[in-house]
């Protein structure tokens, strides 16, 4: 076979001068799996090879990174998925999060929280409060069970991990590094290679895949898990349990954005992409608010419309610093569980909400704290860190874009006797203040920050990427500097994982509610921006070494076809930030 006179991922000499890339960018036929650790990935790699699919495979990682960095991520917490149906060209979304417990009032935890009324207040990361009902178990069973192949049962997709963790496994560097902070009273982390076994997960495991959610929603394990957070005097109860395993995960709509359509190849095609994005109580709606604004300062003349020579320069950072604080502004205030309070969701990403936002920018400075916007309820809302993000496709085309996570490293680090797993502290994301939309309610999901990601091209519907980069409130952020990455500076899946980051006061509220608009630069952006960025009044600290983890890790897998036999091709980038790599099948 004749090779091809071009592809998408030949970069010139002068993109590798700008952001050399220490690993190569991986192809395959069959598909692929990219994760932050390669025992997980195998994991996932077993499944495809025994006739999964993707949704299929997906399970089995997510399993295996609990086993694996169970610092980052966990069946204690709660998860999100996006699938790309290549049958029908569709992106499906599941919202697997937890809610609060039936008696998890306001008045409640903020006396016990000793926060007295007219205050701000929020409830500690290591609080029981901040437990919420965790997700991710049945969402692991919802995913196969909506989504998967129908030719694995859930005792062959979750067994890869249940042998890593009756076996045995050798710890990976950055998750050894991860655990550490965790370790106390005399006891140690488990160093690089040190082989560690985790039995009552296993077992955990096992109950889950021969019992299905009943198993973990009833009987020993949720009495475990209920008996541990009622000692420490958290207020969950079996009802509580029984209660999300009645709901299970949640079908929803994704959200998308238009960008850059009708810009046309010499063939006629549309260029543009649409990005999908959960809906709150998911911030993923964030991305999509700083996509819309960016691209509404181009239409405005504010900006020029930016090539791959002003990627990472000072205006261009400018542009996205800018976008997100806006959007950020907006989320802290709206985002919440749109089941029990109202969320203006088309309204926020509608062009004349987001034009109007984008009327505030400045290209000559860093603008001033700002207020929320009142963006319209132009439809009824839509009915629906520490984390591990990870995408999977398989030989059918079809993608699975998905994210698992305790919240904050270990959650609380609360763990049920017997059960190997801990509880997850997203409550702590919920808002004390009595006027907030966010605020803590009984039976409600949080303000949400894990948020997986998937692209589409405008032309025909096609998937363009399936990618995520997991961090907290640096979630959206990174989205749209990894995605601005492929679609304007051109760059290959590994080279828009490996160029530096920003991240603006990872999104993270202060005492009082103010907003924290430091912008941490990743080492590796060029000096000159970062004192351009400076002159502009923005406060700017840059972090190396092991601080670069507020940056996140991430996993991209493309789809494109060759131009010669038109063979479908996967190729993908993960993240040098973290212990693992893409592995083709």
């Amino acid at each position: 076979m004749p090779l091809p006179t071009s592809s998408v991922f030949q970069p010139s000499s002068a993109d590798f001068a700008k952001f050399p890339s220490r690993r190569s960018v991986v192809h395959s036929t069959q598909g692929i799996v990219a994760c932050s650790q390669p025992l997980a990935a195998n994991c996932g790699l077993e499944v495809l090879r025994a006739g999964g699919n993707a949704a299929d495979a997906a399970v089995a990682v997510a399993a295996g990174l609990n086993m694996t960095e169970p610092c980052s991520t966990g069946i204690g917490g709660d998860m999100f998925i996006l699938f790309y149906d290549a049958a029908t060209k569709q992106v499906k979304a599941m919202n697997g999060s937890g809610r609060s417990g039936a008696k998890s009032t306001l008045e409640t935890i903020r006396k016990d929280l000793s926060i007295p009324g007219g205050t701000e207040g929020q409830i500690p990361m290591s609080s029981v409060h901040a437990v919420t009902i965790p997700g991710a178990a049945a969402g692991w069973v919802d995913t196969v069970e909506r989504f998967g192949s129908g030719k694995l049962t859930l005792s062959q997709i979750l067994g890869p991990a249940v042998k890593l963790g009756e076996t045995g496994f050798p710890v990976s560097e950055v998750a050894s590094h991860a655990n550490d902070p965790a370790a106390k009273n005399g006891v140690r982390a488990p160093r690089p290679g040190e082989i560690i076994k985790l039995p009552e997960l296993a077992k955990t495991f096992r109950t889950l895949a021969t019992e299905g959610k009943k198993g973990f929603y009833t009987g020993r394990i949720a009495e475990e898990y209920i008996k541990v957070v009622q000692d420490l005097g958290g207020h969950l109860e079996l009802a509580d349990l029984e209660h999300h395993l009645k709901q299970g995960s949640e079908p929803v709509e994704p959200i998308s954005l238009k960008f850059r359509g009708q810009g046309l190849t010499s063939d006629g095609k549309d260029e543009g992409v649409e990005l999908w994005e959960h809906p709150p109580n998911g911030q993923g709606i964030v991305a999509l608010m700083a996509l819309g604004i960016v691209q509404e300062l181009e239409k405005q003349g504010k900006i020029p419309q930016f090539g791959p020579e002003d990627f990472n320069t000072t205006p261009y950072l400018h542009a996205i610093i800018e976008a997100l604080r806006l959007a950020f502004t907006d989320a802290s205030w709206y985002v919440t569980d749109p089941n029990v309070t109202k969320v203006p969701t088309e309204g926020l990403i509608s062009p004349e909400y987001l034009g109007e936002r984008a009327k505030i920018f400045d290209p000559s400075k860093a603008h001033d704290p700002v207020t929320h916007g009142s963006p319209p309820f132009v439809s009824p809302a839509i009915q629906s860190s520490d984390t591990v993000y990870f995408t999977v496709s398989d030989s059918a085309g079809n993608a699975a874009s998905f994210i698992n996570s305790n919240y904050g490293g270990f959650g609380t680090a609360i763990i049920p006797k017997g059960c190997g797993f801990t509880l997850q502290n997203r409550g702590a994301n919920f808002s004390l203040a009595a006027d907030h939309p966010n605020k803590l309610e009984p039976r409600k999901r949080p303000y949400h920050t894990i948020i997986p990601g998937m692209v589409t091209n405008l032309n025909d519907g096609s998937l363009h990427s399936s990618f995520g980069i997991m961090g907290g409130f640096n979630q959206p952020q990174a989205h749209l500097q990894v995605l601005l990455g492929q679609v304007v500076a051109k760059l290959n899946p590994q080279q828009a994982l490996d160029a530096p980051r920003i991240c603006i006061g990872a999104g993270m509220p202060e005492h009082g509610g103010v907003l924290d608009w430091t912008v941490n630069v990743e080492e590796g952006v060029a000096d000159e921006t970062v004192e351009g960025l400076r002159n502009l009044g923005h406060r700017v600290v840059v972090l190396k070494d092991w601080k670069r983890g507020m940056f996140g890790r991430g996993q991209i897998i493309r789809y494109t076809v060759d131009p010669v036999d038109k063979t479908p091709l996967w190729s993908a980038g993960s993240d040098l930030r973290a212990d693992g790599a893409a592995y083709p099948l």
